[in-house]
């Protein structure tokens, strides 16, 4: 009888510790950072470079597990290298490997915390020298910044798409150094802006390519835009620019990768 007690209470021992195991389990799965955290989003800084002031980096993560990353070195802001792909989660839901990237080449494991990334060595392992500090990428929480926005429309009529093998016209609001840069349907431009509170924003030093273009109506109208507006209103992923209160000058949506 003795015997029977010691072996359904073993029993009892053992199936109340796997129970544990699995609650704690389930648990520390519903509080992973990729199932609690919004991560999903666009993320930016300046990160260390051996030999040169540093690397603007933007990485954009959406709900499909696909990235796109920029980088652009500061001694070299006329070129920005653009890779694209799809990441992984590790399997405790904390980390992310971009994939389809050379990884002698390129960083690809990053922490996801609370609104940030942080760049973590070849290894997957937490950088530890004194510049830990500089490998943070902060999540933007400026809704046009850093999106491919398309003209749809310009001056209240409707923009027809482009030909085959022609640009769309559109622009991109780059948070590092308020840049913009876009085509306005063949010619390509760039420039700077300065977003003002009560959402004001001026376009500066606009420039853009001399290419031959057939028609360049619609060019001219958008720079015309460019110059004009003072203002942009913003929802749902529409974005206008505006000159006071009159009717919008031209209107665009965002196109994820």
């Amino acid at each position: 009888m003795k015997n029977y007690i010691l072996i359904l209470s073993v029993f009892a021992i053992a199936v109340g510790f796997t129970a544990c195991n699995s609650l704690k389990k389930s648990v520390d799965t519903e509080h992973s950072n990729n199932i609690s955290l919004d991560w999903q989003g666009v993320y930016t800084g300046v990160l260390p470079c051996a030999d040169c002031e540093g690397i603007q980096t933007v990485i954009h993560l959406d709900s499909n597990s696909n990235y796109q990353l920029e980088t652009t070195y500061l001694d070299k802001p006329d070129k920005t290298e653009t890779k694209k792909g799809t990441f992984s989660w590790d399997k405790d839901g904390g980390k992310i490997t971009l994939d389809n990237l050379s990884k002698t080449s390129y960083p690809v494991y990053y922490a996801v915390g609370e609104n940030n990334l942080v760049q973590l060595d070849l290894k997957g392992n937490p950088i530890t020298s004194e510049l830990a500090s500089k490998y943070i990428l902060q999540k933007e929480n400026n809704p046009i910044v850093e999106k491919y926005w398309k003209l749809v429309e310009l001056n209240g009529r409707a923009i027809t798409p482009p030909a085959e093998g022609q640009p769309e016209p559109h622009l991109i609001l780059k948070a590092f150094n308020n840049w913009v840069s876009g085509n306005a349907g063949c010619n390509g431009f760039g420039g700077t802006y300065e977003e003002l509170p009560g959402n004001r924003i001026k376009f500066s030093k606009i420039f853009k390519t001399l290419m031959a273009c057939p028609n360049l109506k619609n060019e001219d109208e958008l720079f015309m835009v460019l110059e004009k507006a003072d203002n942009f209103s913003y929802s749902d992923d529409t974005m206008t620019l505006n000159k006071a209160k009159m009717a919008p000058l031209a209107k665009f949506v965002a196109v994820y990768f």
